[in-house]
C-alpha cells in the first residue's frame, strides 16, 4: 500500500484505505502481499547487519559510555545501515518491482529478476543504490540513535532498569516515530528510481528525481504515505528492537 502510493497520484489521493480496498477489489487479498518474497530476503540482509553492526560500530567510534553523544550513536547507526543497504539492494528492488505490479496473478520474483538482469546487466540490481544508501544511513541513523537515548530519558523519568522490557518498548516505539519523519523523503525518492520501466529511465540519479518531484508534484509529496509508513514502522521497529534487545539478553549480552 505504502509503494502505490509513493509512485502513483491515483493510489496518493486514494489514501490508506482507499488503496488496500482497491488491491482487493482487483487483485484479491492476496495482493497485499505481493513482493513478500523478496521483502524477507531483504530483511535476512538488510536488517541483520545494520543491526547486528551497530554495537561493533559504536565501539569503534567510541561511543559506548554513558556520557556519549547523541551525534556519536546517530553515526554508528548510520554507518551500519549504509553497509546493510550494499547488501540488500537487490532485494529491494525486486520488492518495489513486485509489490508495484497488476493482475491478480503473483508475480515471479525470478521472472521479474530475470527480466532485470536481460534489460539492465547487474546494474539494474543497484538501481536507486544512492538514494537507498542515503535512506539506509538516515533511518538507522535516527532508528538506533533515537532508541539508545531514549533510553536513557526513560529509565531517568520513570525508573525503570534500563534492560526492562518496558523501556525497551517505550523506547522503540519513540525511535519508530522519529524514523517516519526523518526517513519519508528519501522513501520516496528510492521508491521512484527502483520502479522505473526495466527499459527506461525516467530519473537520472536521486538529486534529478528530488528535483522533479519537488517541481512536478510539490515538496509535501516527499511525505505522501507518512501514515502507511509509520503504520508499518510502529510495529517493526517495536518487535525487532525488543526481539533484538531480548535474543542479546539470552546470549549473555548486555542490553544496548
Amino acid at each position: 500500500v505504502k509503494t502505490r502510493i509513493q509512485v502513483s497520484t491515483e493510489y496518493g489521493k486514494m489514501g490508506m484505505g482507499g488503496t488496500a480496498a482497491h488491491v482487493v477489489k482487483n487483485e484479491g487479498i492476496s495482493g497485499l502481499w505481493k513482493g513478500v518474497n523478496a521483502a524477507w530476503l531483504r530483511e535476512a540482509s538488510y536488517t541483520s547487519l545494520r543491526l547486528g553492526l551497530y554495537e561493533p560500530i559504536k565501539v569503534a567510534f567510541g561511543a559506548t559510555g554513558s556520557d556519549a553523544t547523541f551525534a556519536k550513536k546517530f553515526l554508528a547507526g548510520s554507518a551500519a545501515g549504509a553497509l546493510g543497504s550494499l547488501a540488500g539492494n537487490p532485494f529491494d528492488v525486486l520488492k518495489t518491482k513486485l509489490m508495484t505490479s497488476g493482475g491478480k496473478e503473483m508475480p515471479s520474483m525470478m521472472k521479474t529478476a530475470m527480466e532485470l538482469y536481460g534489460n539492465q546487466g547487474v546494474q539494474g540490481f543497484y538501481r536507486g543504490i544512492d538514494s537507498n544508501i542515503a535512506r539506509a544511513m538516515v533511518l538507522n541513523g535516527t532508528k538506533m540513535g533515537v532508541y539508545d537515548q531514549s533510553k536513557g530519558y526513560v529509565v531517568q523519568l520513570t525508573g525503570l532498569p534500563k534492560k526492562s522490557l518496558g523501556t525497551q518498548f517505550l523506547s522503540a516505539v519513540t525511535a519508530g516515530f522519529f524514523m517516519t519523519c526523518t526517513v519519508a523523503p528519501f522513501d520516496m525518492i528510492r521508491t521512484r528510481l527502483m520502479n522505473q520501466p526495466a527499459d527506461a529511465k525516467i530519473y537520472n540519479n536521486a538529486i534529478d528525481c528530488m528535483i522533479k518531484i519537488a517541481t512536478n508534484e510539490g515538496p509535501l509529496t516527499f511525505w505522501r504515505g507518512f501514515l502507511p509508513i509509520w503504520s508499518r514502522f510502529a510495529p517493526t521497529t517495536t518487535l525487532q528492537l525488543v526481539i533484538f534487545e531480548q535474543l542479546r539478553g539470552i546470549m549473555g549480552m548486555k542490553s544496548l
